[in-house]
């Protein structure tokens, strides 16, 4: 049942060097940076989408995430649920609008696999980079690097994955699209990827024994042809590459994963499936996760499971 959660929104990264990150996310995955405020952080979109900003780079002394943040419809929902989530038992912080620049009032609450989430209702608009709304080119000129063409997605890591499941599935309506299961283990859930939407996921979760931790943020390109592009960038660039380009069997999205010089995980990809409310949820036994992670090896790559910021 849908509850008013449209998107993702927003995503606030740790970086150690805020120049060296402006220059990993805007010159070289190719998104826009629009704003720098007051407390050092630096403002970013991709092209094709309308709100002003969709990630900020926050200097830190530890790499990782601060937090994610879902759009939803107005006001009233917002208000809406925030009471859902006091009644579901978590503790939610009112953030007051204009926190984050040109951003209304934000409802933080923590998940149980120990990851910050907000909710938003309120963003300021510029519409789509270099082309707008009205007669509008295909694309535009200058983009740089890649050419990302939105914040995507986060995979995230903590350890009480069901909780987590059932929280954003009854409170927040997303929905269930795929997940990883120890059928030798009472069907033990390991992965869990949850959709908003028709994408094939808007968030994603996978079992670890720590709490909090970030696995990677994703941003999408157009075509396979871009992916590969994308690793020729790496390479010119001494990028340091985890794995890809490849295919994943979860969601079938064509990828390729790399790292900030902080030390954060970055993917981007083309394609993937799609998911309408009537869908089942697609299952993948934990036996078969190297194939399920990457298709066409078919073998688990420990750095790719085990390094997490």
């Amino acid at each position: 049942m849908r509850k008013g959660v449209m998107r993702p929104g927003h995503v606030q990264l740790r970086v150690l060097d805020v120049e060296e990150a402006v220059a990993h996310y805007r010159d070289r995955i190719g998104l826009i940076e629009v704003h720098r405020d007051g407390q050092g952080r630096v403002y970013l979109k991709g092209w094709t989408e309308v709100d002003a900003w969709s990630v900020v780079l926050r200097p830190a002394e530890e790499a990782g995430m601060d937090f994610m943040g879902f759009k939803v419809l107005d006001a009233e929902t917002l208000q809406a649920r925030k009471q859902d989530l006091i009644n579901y038992g978590c503790h939610v912080e009112s953030i007051p609008a204009g926190e984050l620049d040109g951003c209304g009032e934000r409802i933080r609450f923590q998940v149980p696999t120990g990851h910050h989430l907000e909710l938003f209702a309120e963003k300021e608009q510029t519409g789509k980079w270099g082309v707008g709304e009205h007669n509008p080119e295909a694309w535009p000129e200058d983009l740089k690097g890649m050419r990302a063409t939105r914040f995507d997605h986060a995979l995230l890591y903590g350890d009480d994955l069901d909780g987590t499941v059932d929280l954003m599935t009854t409170v927040l309506g997303f929905q269930l699209s795929e997940q990883v299961l120890d059928r030798e283990n009472d069907d033990f859930r390991l992965a869990a990827f949850l959709t908003l939407s028709t994408k094939a996921h808007d968030v994603a979760f996978i079992r670890h024994p720590e709490k909090g931790k970030l696995h990677h943020t994703s941003y999408y390109l157009d075509t396979w042809q871009d992916v590969l592009r994308a690793a020729d960038i790496i390479s010119m660039h001494d990028i340091p590459l985890d794995i890809g380009p490849t295919r994943h069997g979860l969601t079938h999205g064509q990828t390729i994963y790399f790292f900030d010089p902080s030390g954060n995980r970055t993917e981007v990809f083309a394609g993937g499936d799609y998911t309408y409310p009537d869908h089942p949820v697609t299952t993948w036994d934990a036996d078969k996760l190297g194939k399920a992670i990457f298709y066409h090896d078919r073998q688990l790559n420990e750095n790719f499971l085990g390094v997490v910021t």
